[in-house]
């Protein structure tokens, strides 16, 4: 017998048994698949009001506080990280560079997969389920676990530069680039604010988004008022810039960056 046959003569019995047995979609699947719906939405709404009604009438609910501390928009130490389920796509930012193959780790390779995975049922359609079988499946499988806990153990074992670094860090730029003490504020600021997750100095960073060098951001004469400008809306004075708005830093910590980097020449010999 053909596998073609056996296809068919398995098919056949499977629609003998759906009309002997089976229950038609409408309205029972669809009358299940509706109560199921109700009562997860009916879960998340009581779990969110639970959350926000304390027992005393405050603001802390049964299962914890409603809230933590509020986000301040001005701070200078705080470190990005995403939740631990991004951890893989984290850590494969890091292996594929701007601009020239970032695309592949963003689009590349999960439109890939997604295809391949969508494709899969159609182009394998053997009756045959037992893994001992199935060796190519199962290959892919077990390559995709490794792939995702590797890329994910070192997306969350990842060094990151700390703001309690950034004295040290400010400093050294002093010190290689001839930066007044005047600088030294906004060169710190620089270091502990996140900018070295774009931009390099010094060779410190990266160069995420085509972000440029500031090494030597100073030769190009801008003037204090126009770094002011552009940290506040960056796409005024660079139109396009994918650089978010610094103006929640204020308007100090803003002169001191702007200071920072007409000073920054490069490191003179």
């Amino acid at each position: 017998m053909s596998s073609n046959d056996e296809r068919r003569r398995h098919f056949a019995a499977y629609k003998r048994d759906v009309d002997k047995n089976g229950k038609s979609f409408f309205p029972h699947a669809m009358f299940h698949d509706t109560v199921m719906s109700l009562i997860v939405v009916s879960v998340i709404i009581g779990l969110a009001i639970i959350w926000h009604e304390g027992a005393d009438g405050t603001e802390a609910g049964h299962l914890g506080p409603l809230y933590g501390d509020k986000a301040d928009p001005a701070t200078t130490s705080f470190t990005p990280r995403p939740d631990w389920y991004f951890y893989f796509l984290f850590y494969l930012l890091r292996i594929f560079k701007w601009p020239n193959t970032v695309v592949i780790a963003t689009v590349g390779i999960p439109t890939i997969l997604m295809m391949l995975l969508f494709a899969l049922p159609f182009l394998d359609r053997r009756i045959e389920r037992r893994l001992t079988r199935r060796p190519v499946a199962i290959l892919t499988v077990v390559l995709t676990v490794i792939a995702m806990g590797t890329l994910t153990w070192k997306g969350a074992t990842a060094s990151e530069f700390l703001a309690s670094d950034a004295p040290v860090l400010a400093k050294e730029f002093q010190e290689q680039n001839n930066l007044p003490d005047a600088a030294l504020p906004g060169a710190e600021l620089f270091a502990e604010s996140g900018c070295l997750n774009c931009h390099t100095y010094l060779n410190y960073g990266s160069t995420n988004l085509g972000a440029p060098d500031l090494t030597a951001e100073g030769t190009r004469n801008r003037g204090i008022q126009w770094q002011i400008d552009h940290l506040i809306n960056p796409s005024s004075k660079s139109p396009g810039s994918p650089m978010p708005s610094f103006a929640g830093l204020g308007d100090e910590n803003l002169r001191n960056l702007a200071i920072f980097l007409e000073a920054s020449k490069g490191p003179q010999s």
